[in-house]
């Protein structure tokens, strides 16, 4: 029986070519691996490229970081990819930054687009504190959900999307309501 570290079953692997990377690409990669503000994501991809540049291994990387080897593999095809659009941009630095943040960034994934407009939404709420018909004593969800089909802010919604709409004051869902339960 054979035993090797890690080191050794690293050498026997096929050899991967550090990613090159000029001074402007490793500053604006640097920046972004110690900020606080960006994205979870996008500091970690940075953090894979920047370690790639020196030659480290995928193991290694992913070991080091705490990702799965094929994550990392996946950023370093992506980053080499793209490496001559970015070269191009070596004189230009605002565009070299957002090109950076391109490639780096999440594709748009699959799924539906959203059934109401960010206007549709703010109409809702508007309506929401107007003051309600004479006949009721507050707003309820499906009263809502009849006053804007009427006034042809939306072709049809549910009084759950509209229940939904007051909770979280938009798109999101936090946990305090805006509106205040009767």
């Amino acid at each position: 029986m054979y035993c090797f570290n890690l080191k050794t079953l690293e050498q026997m692997a096929r050899p991967l070519s550090p990613l090159k990377l000029n001074i402007e690409l490793q500053d604006i990669l640097q920046t972004i691996a110690r900020s606080r503000e960006a994205p979870h994501g996008l500091v970690q991809r940075a953090r894979i490229v920047l370690a790639a540049s020196t030659g480290s291994y995928n193991k290694t990387i992913s070991q080091d970081l705490g990702l799965c080897e094929e994550t990392v593999g996946f950023w370093r095809k992506r980053w080499i990819d793209n490496g001559i659009e970015l070269e191009n941009l070596k004189d230009k630095p605002k565009q070299l930054r957002e090109a950076v943040s391109q490639v780096l960034a999440d594709r748009p994934r699959p799924g539906s687009p959203g059934t109401f407009t960010a206007e549709q939404i703010c109409q809702l709420l508007a309506v929401a504190c107007e003051t309600p018909p004479e006949y009721l004593s507050h707003w309820t969800q499906p009263e809502l959900a009849r006053t804007v089909i009427n006034r042809g802010i939306v072709a049809s919604i549910s009084a759950s999307s509209v229940g939904r709409f007051l909770k979280s004051g938009g798109f999101k869902t936090p946990s305090d309501q805006i509106l205040v339960e009767p």
